[in-house]
């Protein structure tokens, strides 16, 4: 598995316009390749009469899948840049629609390749990005006595607390990244004298 990918911090527009021509280029985080086909599908209802609505998405850490679409425009010059974008700044889990409305003087194949590949580069700049890193999953199960403390310390050393459950014991919920298990493991023995239970989960993506 990927250690960790980048993808866009919100959905977002920008816009910019190229010999009289307006790009609009709209982008959001897709967890599914439905999702991005929805927003797609979206945009291009929201903007009907647009000369051109193109996409590129890439879906998965590892970028397993990629889909670009020209929309009409000559062949490679719209999706195909806007997908190259996407992968030059190694975004992830992310879908680009820009939305073209023609304004009569003709680019060139040069000329839309940098337009659309231009637009979504600056489209990440303007609505940020973010990285997410690999984590496992971790429940410590602790009792009541010790709980309060272990879960500010926790907090205090810098580790995400995802979760607090209070039954017969306390079970706080963690992203801990795979390599640092074995130190948190004996930090975690000496913060509570032995009594703190250490369970590994399943492997996901976050602020670990």
């Amino acid at each position: 598995m990927q250690e960790q990918y980048r993808t866009v911090a919100r959905a977002g527009v920008h816009e910019t316009e190229i010999n009289r021509s307006r790009f609009i280029c709209a982008l959001a985080p897709a967890a599914t390749e439905q999702d991005a086909q929805d927003f797609v599908a979206r945009v291009r209802r929201e903007n009907p009469t647009a000369t051109h609505n193109c996409f590129a998405y890439v879906i998965g850490a590892d970028a397993s899948v990629q889909k670009a679409s020209d929309d009409g425009e000559p062949g490679g010059t719209a999706g195909v840049p806007m997908l190259q974008m996407l992968n030059r700044r190694e975004m992830r889990y992310v879908v680009a629609v820009v939305t073209r409305y023609y304004g009569g003087v003709k680019l060139g194949a040069g000329g839309l390749i940098r337009a659309y590949g231009g637009v979504v580069g600056e489209a990440l700049d303007a609505i940020g990005t973010l990285t997410r890193r690999r984590f496992r999953v971790a429940t410590v199960t602790v009792g009541h006595q010790r709980a309060g403390r272990l879960e500010n310390e926790l907090r205090a050393t810098g580790r995400t607390v995802r979760e607090v459950r209070y039954a017969d014991a306390v079970t706080i919920e963690i992203g801990l990244p795979d390599a640092e298990v074995e130190e948190f493991r004996r930090w975690l023995a000496d913060a509570t004298a032995g009594e703190a239970e250490l369970e590994l989960g399943e492997e996901a993506y976050g602020d670990a």
